[in-house]
Order: structure tokens, then sequence, then C-alpha cells
């Protein structure tokens, strides 16, 4: 897999992006630790992704942009055979440390690697949010260098709202070279259309703890 680490050749907002998650990837952890346990509408959005693997026969789940893996570790309660890929060097360290016995690997959602039919579904759970939209088709749209990873689900969580250019996340000075990105449902849903896949579900998740916003699952 590749990982982009040292090179050359990274567009400026991976390398931002992993700069900013590598200094602070313990304090994010500690933030969301317990996240998913206090929002049971992403509990059931996950429930509905994990019951759809299953009825297809199960196999790999790539969850990418996993950050300390809590949606991963999650997934594979589910009984979903999901592994986890973060751009982050720091955050692969935390993920394999508060989950041992789950797969993580440090690699970029631009640039799997993954071999012919690696995959039966992925998930990028509040990972696209910092992904400018000229680069979206490498990561959504599937484009000939990835095509054989072929996962026949998709589960996208995201951020909501209608600003076309990057805000400053309200973090307190952290992450100062990061920036989070809000985009329209029916924006990622024809992304996600023309990469082939036929949304199922779209529902846009509300929560004053979270600023998660949408969330997609689609099949193909």
């Amino acid at each position: 897999m590749s990982t982009g680490r040292e090179d050359p050749e990274a567009p400026q907002w991976l390398t931002d992006t992993r700069a900013s998650y590598d200094a602070d990837a313990t304090s994010y952890a500690d933030e969301v630790r317990n996240l998913l346990a206090e929002l049971p509408a992403e509990q059931d959005a996950m429930a509905l992704f994990a019951e759809r693997v299953r009825a297809q026969g199960g196999g790999p789940v790539a969850d990418v942009g996993c950050g300390p893996g809590r949606i991963t570790a999650h997934l594979r309660d589910l009984g979903v055979d999901a592994f986890g890929i973060d751009l982050s060097p720091r955050m692969i360290e935390v993920a394999r440390r508060e989950h041992p016995g789950v797969h993580f690997e440090v690699g970029s959602m631009t640039q799997l690697g993954l071999a012919e039919g690696a995959l039966a579904a992925l998930v990028a759970w509040s990972s696209i949010i910092h992904v400018p939209d000229e680069a979206i088709g490498a990561v959504l749209g599937w484009p000939a260098a990835q095509q054989a990873a072929a996962p026949r689900l998709l589960l996208v969580g995201f951020h909501t709202g209608e600003a076309a250019s990057p805000d400053a996340q309200e973090s307190r000075g952290r992450w100062p070279e990061s920036y989070v990105r809000r985009r329209r449902p029916s924006q990622v849903a024809a992304w996600i259309e023309e990469a082939g896949f036929t949304v199922e579900t779209h529902p846009t998740l509300t929560s004053a703890a979270n600023r998660l916003g949408g969330v997609l699952l689609a099949r193909r």
C-alpha cells in the first residue's frame, strides 16, 4: 500500500492533514473515544451498514481515514471484517494501542493500492471533510488505479453545509493546517453515483456533540 510518506509529489492538503493529525493524535483520540455511544443515530447507520455487508456475504471492509480506530472497532463488534487505514502514522499508533487485534495500516485514501477484489465495502466516516473538491474523484470516484478493489458497498459520513470553500476548524488553535469542508448531501450523492453506485439511504444527522451531518449508504 502506498503511504504517501516522504512523497515529494503529495499535494499540500494531504501533507497538511497528515501533519495536523500527527501533532494531535492522542488528544483527538481522547476527545472522540466515547462519542459513538452518545449518538444513537450514528449507531443505527453503522448497524444498517453491517447488516448490508452480512447480507451480501461479508468480506473485508476498509475504514479509510480511520483515525484512532473507534469506527473500525465498532464495526468489528457488529460482525464486520473491518480494518483501518489512515494517513497519519501517529493515529495508527494510537489505533493499534487502543484496539489490539484489529488490523491498522498507514495509507492514503487517494491511493489505496489494494489487490484485485480486495474489498467487500468501504467506509469513509468523517474523513472526506479534509479532501478538496478537485481530489474527491480520487477517493469516491474510484479511478482506474483503484477500480480493482471494487467495493460493492459504500458508507460515507460528512459535514453538511453550503460553504464552497473550507472553513478553518474550530479547534482553539489546534490543527492549524487542517480544514473542514462542508457539502450538500446532493453533491456528495452525485459524486457517488458518478462512480457507479446507487444511493440507498441518505439521512441527515444533527447533534450538538458532533459536526457530522450527512450519511450516505450506497451499493453497486
